[in-house]
């Protein structure tokens, strides 16, 4: 019985110094790995331990990290442990194998965006006509597939996201807040897909999942068990479901926790299904 882990990365695993949640006093503060750097400078992390962890973790189950960033920004991370098979980026729009993406599976995905939502276009030029100077820092366009704004949060007018997923729903997009950026995405376009898929190829029989916004809700709900943080953007809205569990920490301190309950479920799973072995072994002997 294998175990397949989709977890999200950023403020779910890995925390960026902002995100950190460091509320205890400095002497009483986790030591940290630096997991990815960004133009010279150190950008994301996890405690040491949740880095011994996820290490085992890594070893032990099909562990596949499940991302809204773009393939660029995926290879600048650095996770402890042997380098996973599989990764999703650009939120299930691109499955990378060994690494590479996989183009067959793009173009499914690109197939399902032309059939199913408003095209990228429009949604873009909504996003630029409805923006203001005053807040808005950066406009991207992800791997062709999402737009999304990086933002002053301190200035975005308390409505703005609420009116632009009004805007956006029924023209088949979804919108997500995540610290200082506002994604627009199409809702064909799933982690959850891309975990299916990567369950079929593998013939995984549990999946396991954890994320801390609306964009990951798909991947918690699909999964037999799952996590989220303390913090987020499900946290902010109460969000719960019957298969996932809600961890009490927040910040760099809910990663860890996170990675050690993942590595205790996938643990039982495995000392499960070597019980069954045993017993199937003892009575074929019998």
């Amino acid at each position: 019985m294998s175990v397949l882990v989709a977890s999200d990365l950023d403020r779910t695993l890995i925390y960026s110094a902002a995100a950190l949640g460091l509320e205890m006093p400095d002497a009483e503060a986790p030591r940290l790995l630096c997991v990815e750097t960004y133009e010279g400078k150190p950008l994301s992390y996890l405690t040491e331990t949740a880095a011994g962890l996820l290490a085992e973790l890594v070893r032990t189950s099909v562990f596949v990290p499940t991302t809204t960033r773009t393939v660029e920004q995926y290879r600048r991370i650095r996770l402890p442990g042997p380098a996973s098979r599989f990764a999703i980026c650009a939120n299930g729009g691109q499955l990378l194998v060994n690494g590479e993406p996989d183009a067959d599976w793009h173009q499914r995905v690109r197939g399902a965006l032309d059939d199913g939502c408003a095209p990228l276009e429009e949604v873009r030029a909504h996003l630029s006509a409805t923006a203001s100077p005053a807040w808005l820092l950066k406009e991207r366009v992800a791997e062709e597939l999402f737009a999304y704004l990086v933002v002053r949060r301190e200035l975005l007018p308390e409505g703005y996201v609420k009116e632009l997923t009004q805007w956006a729903d029924p023209r088949g997009w979804t919108v997500s807040l995540q610290g200082r950026k506002i994604y627009a995405v199409p809702k064909p376009l799933t982690k959850s897909a891309a975990v299916a898929e990567i369950k079929s190829r593998t013939g995984a029989d549990e999946v396991l999942a954890a994320g801390d916004s609306l964009l990951d809700t798909d991947l918690l709900l699909a999964a037999d068990r799952a996590w989220r943080p303390g913090h987020g953007e499900l946290a902010d809205i109460g969000w719960s479901a019957p298969q996932l569990t809600v961890v009490e920490e927040k910040g760099v301190a809910a990663g860890e926790a996170i990675v050690r309950a993942l590595g205790e479920r996938s643990s039982v799973t495995w000392a499960r299904a070597r019980s069954q072995i045993i017993r199937a072994v003892s009575r074929g002997r019998d």
